[in-house]
């Protein structure tokens, strides 16, 4: 999990007075923050993948105001006012092959309050924390932090010629050239492919032609560098994606927001396209949680008045509407994207307590359910068969899908690679990249599997439903579609379940040598012959048929009629 190390006077100095440490221990141990290590004023701290801001001491302090009563409801968003200066980013064109996407804010301290050494330190290590995780090491987005009083906008983002840069890096001593810096400096070596390419790399520089950074490598000495005193600071996030960019910046906001301080989005302009006012950026999230939803998820009904006040404990705003609560969330909660969420929320702030548990009245053991029994006798019928069992994953590749002309399975907006980029729909894409995998193996290769599948529907909440799926494949000379053909009706028959068999063309199979199966309408298995190109492309050389049963749709089936 990730974690930082806080200075524990800094955030303690934003709660009551009067909290001691057991008292910030138990809180933290019902959030999803957990303390690793305390040594004097250094609290070493682990959280959840998806609660970064409590990463900072500011986010962490914003999040136990509310555990503590001190706080409730939306944490204040400042503006800050406007300038006379007119504050833009101009986007170039050249930018967009290599790194397109930019946002930015200006944040402004309270009076008497300046930039203080604390703040500066706690802004740059949540900086670092950012670039690993939202970032991906920078790859995705990476986060700048400038003094204002240094910088004459509008701020221009393009790509120039590496030997027209000449700039005094951050923490320099002298100014050196762009081919120096580029051959030299070890964070050149280490991130200067991600900005630089051909000869050429991205600059940020203002309307007087000033150096503000080498995105995403480094800042300059000159304007890139902020300071104790400084009171107001540029913040910008580049990156290869605007999803990542916003989400990174709006993390960052926790950081001066938790200490009062105001902020006021930087449009961007470019060329042909209409100007983005930047205002997303401080916007607070909108979404509803219906009623019903809250309480199957709770597993018990709430007053809304409770529900209102634990969603303004978790510090978030919310009111009631006709069928639930409308619900704000700030900025930095970008875990916080549906309703299931908020009812995590409730859950968390309200609080899961041991006393809760009921103690059952006899002694009996639990057992697996129905259903997971029917899966498993299925999946004891295809062992008697001399079938292997694999077991593949979930996601497959998009080289996987590409091979399988016809399929559509749902793809991830964010993967983490493209070996692993969509939700399989139907075995049969797992199933040709185990036979991939063991070309070097003999043949005959007959094996069987039953695993989820997720396929679309629109009326679920995620788009997508898990539905088990029991797959095999028979890879062998003599292979073809009566093989296919007879597994779906040995497995049916065992069942005792009949169905009806019709044509039909599949992806990644012969036209012609596929069909489906139903029952009472309902498609309940697909079977066919695969189609010589996909075995071709994956080096397998012999016949292979492939036969699938959806267990979800056959399982109403068989327990209806067990139970009658």
């Amino acid at each position: 999990m990730p974690r930082s190390t806080l200075s524990l006077r800094r955030v303690v100095e934003l709660l009551p007075d009067g909290v001691t440490d057991a008292a910030l221990e138990e809180m933290l141990f019902s959030s999803k923050a957990e303390i690793e290590r305390r040594v004097g004023d250094e609290l070493e701290l682990s959280v959840t993948p998806d609660r970064l801001d409590l990463l900072s001491e500011g986010g962490l302090a914003l999040a136990l105001q509310g555990m503590f009563g001190a706080a409730s409801g939306l944490p204040p968003i400042r503006r800050a006012h406007a300038t006379v200066r007119a504050w833009s980013f101009e986007v170039d064109a050249s930018v967009d092959p290599m790194r397109p996407c930019i946002a930015g804010a200006r944040v402004r301290a309270p009076a008497g309050h300046p930039l203080d050494a604390g703040l500066l330190a706690e802004a740059v290590r949540f900086q670092e924390i950012l670039h690993a995780t939202v970032g991906r090491e920078r790859r995705a987005m990476s986060l700048g932090i400038y003094p204002t009083r240094r910088i004459a906008p509008p701020v221009r983002y393009a790509v120039e010629e590496i030997a027209s840069v000449r700039f005094v890096p951050l923490r320099g001593g002298s100014e050196v050239s762009g081919p120096e810096f580029f051959a030299n400096d070890p964070m050149a070596a280490r991130y200067g492919p991600l900005g630089s390419g051909g000869g050429r790399c991205l600059t940020l520089r203002d309307a007087g032609g000033r150096l503000l950074s080498l995105p995403p490598i480094l800042n300059s000495h000159d304007a890139g560098e902020a300071g104790p005193g400084d009171r107001e600071l540029l913040l910008e996030a580049t990156g290869t994606r605007s999803r990542a960019v916003r989400e990174g910046l709006r993390l960052l906001l926790v950081v001066f927001s938790a200490r009062g301080w105001s902020v006021a989005p930087i449009p961007a302009l470019r060329a042909g396209s209409e100007p983005a006012d930047g205002s997303p950026i401080v916007a607070p999230t909108e979404i509803e949680l219906p009623s019903a939803l809250l309480e199957q998820i709770a597993g018990t009904s709430l007053e809304r008045s409770e529900v209102v006040r634990m969603l303004g404990r978790a510090r978030l705003g919310a009111r009631t509407v006709r069928h639930g609560f409308r619900v704000s969330a700030p900025p930095w909660r970008p875990d916080l994207l549906a309703p299931v969420d908020l009812a995590e929320e409730v859950v968390l702030a309200r609080g899961v307590r041991p006393e809760d548990g009921v103690v059952p009245s006899t002694p009996t053991r639990g057992r697996r359910r129905a259903e997971t029994v029917f899966r498993r006798r299925v999946a004891t019928l295809l062992l008697g068969l001399g079938l292997a069992q694999p077991h593949t994953p979930l996601l497959v590749s998009e080289a996987s899908v590409a091979r399988l002309d016809g399929a559509a399975p749902i793809r991830l907006r964010n993967p983490v690679s493209s070996e692993f980029s969509h939700l399989r729909d139907r075995l049969l894409l797992s199933h040709v990249e185990v036979l991939a995998h063991n070309t070097r193996r003999g043949y005959p290769q007959r094996f069987a599997e039953v695993a989820p599948v997720v396929v679309r529907n629109p009326a679920a909440e995620s788009g997508g439903e898990t539905r088990y799926h029991a797959g095999t494949i028979v890879a062998q000379d003599s292979a073809g579609f009566a093989d296919a053909a007879a597994l779906v009706e040995y497995v049916l028959g065992e069942l005792d379940v009949g169905a009806v068999r019709e044509p039909a063309e599949l992806p990644g199979t012969i036209a012609g040598r596929a069909a489906r199966a139903r029952v009472a309408g309902e498609v309940v298995a697909e079977m066919g012959e695969v189609h010589p190109r996909v075995l071709a492309e994956i080096g397998v050389p012999v016949p292979t048929a492939w036969a699938e049963l959806d267990l979800t749709a056959l399982w109403p089936l068989v327990a209806r009629r067990d139970t009658a």
